[in-house]
């Protein structure tokens, strides 16, 4: 069982040091003695959504008059914080209050923001957005679901996959072909409410090699039916609008990945300096010193990166390429850090009983999910070919 680590960045200051602190007493008292009942059942309880809800971690980034907090990014920023610093990936806050609730903040009209995000704010309805299928992940043009404009309402077919919340989720965002012959530009947002949905199904729960208390599932839209009001922003404008969150997404996806690497230092830091091996502690050992050493270092470059990633995201000066950097560099560093630390541990590393078994696991997906690595590097590289440009052929 891991102690959450209260350290204060440079960017936490003021009440949203005050937040994460709070969410890590909370997370401390109520959340990481369920880790293991949440692995085996593969959810969390939605009981303990409306107990965060009710202390206020979540939506802590959305305006008061919409049910949130009222805070800004580093609010949520500080939650995200405390939560992984726990070492647990099963509570997938980070979709519901990062991602799905800006989505209907920016996108949303007047009643639909009064509509879905309070009941998100106290964690009355949890929030899933349907992005990813079994035929297309980081290349989001290829889906092949579709909503058919019927009267007032849309006609939902298709799948989707690898969903976080997929199970508790009431509010999902659909991503759907609206006009299957345009590509990227025939894309919409659908919001689907669950509750009372004909033709709505939910598949099994993945059974992955990681994060195993998160409810990551297979949904399925048949015929389902859809009032036209639910669409979210402009007609076959959804590509444009998953673009746009993107930056936010990936720097979420790297706060994650920095606290779970200080994490498996700090943990691996404690074993070694208890375990004995040849008369002495591991710690003592050439060897355990220069890889602990080397990961430690590894983690404070990447704090440094991810809070100057922080500062400039605050400042509305952080470009989709410094974005993909993020992403890509630091889940890599996480799952090395993860890797390196787990063989200090020996034999024990692979045995679920210690916590950094649990951290190596949960770290892999990091690299696949929010856009693969190599879609990352692509993108950076975009910003570096100064060649001119091969005409596109007829």
């Amino acid at each position: 069982m891991i102690t959450i680590d209260r350290t204060h960045p440079s960017w936490m200051t003021g009440d949203v040091a005050e937040l994460f602190d709070l969410s890590a007493d909370f997370f401390e008292k109520e959340a990481v003695p369920q880790f293991e009942k949440w692995r085996r059942q593969h959810r969390v309880d939605r009981e303990f959504w409306r107990q965060a809800g009710e202390v206020g971690l979540l939506c802590p980034s959305i305006p008061a008059e919409y049910g949130g907090g009222g805070g800004s990014f580093l609010h949520f920023a500080a939650v995200a914080e405390a939560v992984a610093r726990s070492g647990d990936r099963s509570w997938s806050h980070t979709v519901h209050s990062g991602i799905v609730a800006h989505y209907i903040l920016d996108y949303g009209t007047e009643e639909q923001r009064r509509r879905w995000l309070p009941p998100m704010g106290c964690g009355e309805r949890v929030g899933a957005i349907a992005m990813t299928e079994p035929g297309a992940g980081s290349d989001l043009k290829a889906i092949s679901t579709t909503a058919v404009r019927e009267g007032e309402n849309f006609i939902i077919n298709g799948s989707k996959t690898f969903i976080s919340n997929g199970q508790n989720a009431d509010i999902i965002i659909v991503a759907a072909k609206t006009d299957p012959e345009a590509g990227a530009k025939g894309v919409s947002l659908i919001v689907v409410e669950t509750d009372g949905a004909e033709g709505f199904q939910r598949g099994r729960v993945l059974d992955k090699i990681g994060q195993k208390g998160a409810d990551t599932s297979e949904l399925f839209f048949d015929d389902v039916v859809v009032p036209a009001e639910n669409l979210l922003g402009e007609l076959d404008s959804g590509f444009f609008m998953m673009m746009s969150q993107l930056r936010q997404e990936r720097l979420i996806i790297g706060i994650t990945a920095v606290s779970a690497a200080e994490a498996a230092v700090r943990v691996t830091t404690d074993y070694v300096n208890e375990r004995q091996a040849f008369g002495a502690p591991l710690i003592k050992l050439q060897n355990t010193r220069f890889e602990l050493a080397e990961c430690a270092t590894l983690a404070r470059v990447g704090r440094v990166f991810l809070d100057d990633c922080i500062t400039r995201h605050m400042r509305d000066d952080f470009g989709a390429d410094e974005a993909a950097m993020c992403k890509w560099w630091l889940t890599d560093v996480q799952c090395r850090i993860a890797d390196r630390c787990l063989q200090l541990f020996g034999g024990y590393g692979y045995v679920l009983d210690f916590p950094i078994a649990h951290l190596f696991a949960d770290a892999r997906v990091q690299k696949i999910y929010g856009g693969a690595n190599e879609v990352q590097k692509e993108l950076i590289a975009r910003t570096l070919d100064r060649t001119p440009r091969e005409p596109r052929r007829a």
